[in-house]
């Protein structure tokens, strides 16, 4: 059984149009979606510019060296001490 539903859906800060046919089985629950080939590319672009700009941060403005004042298996030590 295929139902039609066109509600916009939401895909990062753009919302789209997408016709979509909600595909159910005997009991009516959904098991599948059709979408047009071009609602398809859509979604393929937006996400590929979603992922690019989450991928966007530079790590290297993190990346130094720490001072520490303590044996780090000493401080360990410490740690588990305080959970006995």
């Amino acid at each position: 059984m295929i139902a039609t539903l066109k509600p916009p859906v939401k895909l990062g800060c753009n919302m789209v149009e997408i016709k979509k046919q909600i595909i159910t089985n005997e009991a009516m629950e959904p098991v599948g979606v059709i979408i047009s080939y071009q609602d398809w590319q859509k979604i393929e672009a937006l996400l590929k510019n979603q992922i690019s700009r989450d991928n966007s941060l530079d790590l290297m403005a993190f990346a130094g060296t720490i001072q520490l004042t303590i044996d780090p298996l000493d401080y360990q030590r410490q740690e588990r001490e305080a959970w006995q």
